[in-house]
């Protein structure tokens, strides 16, 4: 039988304050607590609940044969323990249906593992201690933040004791290969989930757009053009957000409808089924190698608007974040450890992205603030983060660490 693996990435950014010059050493508290607890209650309310009650359902009415995967943040899950705990609640119901299935990430959605191997491994492991701890499950597949993925990546998520990692599925890479077969590294021994871009993207993007020569999508179409592939498909990986439904797909869309059809309309063919991650790894294995030398992600459009370092405001940002690293690292202190670790959500970087640039222009840009003003508000506060790291430094009881090191950035 062909599988369809179904996986969505759930995410929530704390928001940061409008962080002004003046505010430098006056005020050292960098987000937003009313906008957190607002946007939460919104997303909780539009898509959350209602997608899990959707998810719940489908398991139910197929008598677990309807399968899901969640990826959620470290920061997510924070800001939902504190505002919103019915949520958490809602996915525990989910996982011990014993249909769905927890990913591995970075906790904070974060650009670590471009810019500071130790710090990448420190967020992974934390996010499954917490996986652990919430859901009872130890994550055996991993999503990288916006799927960056590279063939160093591999390596390094392998030595952590993962077994696959979903990665873009980029055509230019493929070389004809198929999208929907497991594949492996050249040289790590680790299973590859390669997102089915197309068809990921014709629900996540192209749903609902009246300009679209296949609008309207039903559910029953959607289902068609997966039964129309191959018979030797091994299994075909939707990737999307699951703020997609309700949140940029609005109910008004009819959204929520295709989903609850969904399920049923790809059960109607008989040679089909719904697996997770590591199920399908377990039963098909790697029938390729996909070679992957320099880093891709699911913003893979051109070198000249990626996902993390398209302009100078991005490039300085990132460079200054990861540059107090050994500073923060000094103090031993879990609360600059956990302020640190939340500045690096790359949310904030995205929020710096060129208005030309396509990503720019959709879910991930701010729509109250140009990137100037966020870059000023960003940079503001790391220069107040990063006095303040100094000065801790200079204490009496620092001052021989700091001489005996000298230049740390």
């Amino acid at each position: 039988m062909s599988s369809l693996c179904l996986y969505f990435k759930v995410h929530q950014p704390y928001r940061l304050k409008k962080y002004l010059k003046q505010d430098v050493q006056v005020c050292s508290c960098y987000e937003d607590a009313a906008t957190d607890e607002a946007n939460i209650n919104k997303v909780a309310n539009e898509c959350y609940l209602p997608a899990n009650e959707i998810m719940f359902k489908a398991i139910e009415a197929t008598k677990g044969i309807f399968k899901v995967a969640f990826s959620i943040s470290g920061v997510t899950l924070a800001l939902l323990e504190k505002y919103r705990p019915d949520v958490i609640e809602s996915f525990q119901f989910l996982v011990n249906t014993g249909c769905v299935e927890m990913l591995g990430e970075t906790y904070y959605h974060s650009l670590s593992s471009l810019h500071s191997k130790k710090e990448f491994q420190r967020q992974v492991k934390m996010h499954a201690t917490l996986i652990h701890d919430l859901f009872g499950q130890s994550p055996n597949v991993f999503r990288n933040t916006e799927l960056i993925y590279n063939n160093s990546l591999a390596g390094l998520v392998t030595a952590l004791g993962f077994k696959g990692i979903l990665c873009e599925g980029i055509e230019r890479l493929l070389n004809g290969k198929t999208v929907n077969k497991i594949c492996t590294t050249p040289a790590a021994n680790i299973h590859l989930l390669l997102r089915n871009v197309t068809l990921s993207d014709d629900i996540a993007f192209r749903f609902g757009e009246e300009q679209w020569d296949k609008h309207p999508l039903t559910a029953e179409k959607f289902a068609e053009w997966i039964h129309l592939h191959e018979s030797d498909t091994q299994v075909i990986n939707l990737f999307m957000d699951y703020e997609t439904f309700g949140i940029y797909k609005k109910k008004e869309t009819g959204i929520f409808d295709f989903l609850k059809a969904l399920p049923q309309a790809v059960l109607s063919n008989a040679d089909w089924k719904f697996s997770l991650p590591s199920k399908a790894i377990k039963e098909y294995g790697a029938s390729d190698v996909y070679d992957v030398p320099k880093t891709i992600s699911w913003e893979d459009k051109s070198k000249e608007c990626c996902v993390w370092c398209e302009n100078m405001m991005q490039n300085n940002t990132l460079k200054k974040i990861y540059s107090i690293e050994k500073m923060v690292l000094h103090h031993n202190d879990e609360a600059l450890l956990e302020t640190w670790g939340r500045l690096q959500c790359a949310d904030y970087f995205y929020y710096m992205a060129d208005s030309n640039c396509a990503h720019a222009k959709g879910r991930y840009s701010n729509p109250h603030e140009t990137p100037q003003n966020v870059f000023e508000y960003y940079n503001n506060i790391i220069t107040d983060f990063e006095i303040s790291l100094i000065k801790k430094m200079m204490e009496p009881s620092q001052r021989f660490y700091y001489s005996s090191i000298g230049n740390l950035y």
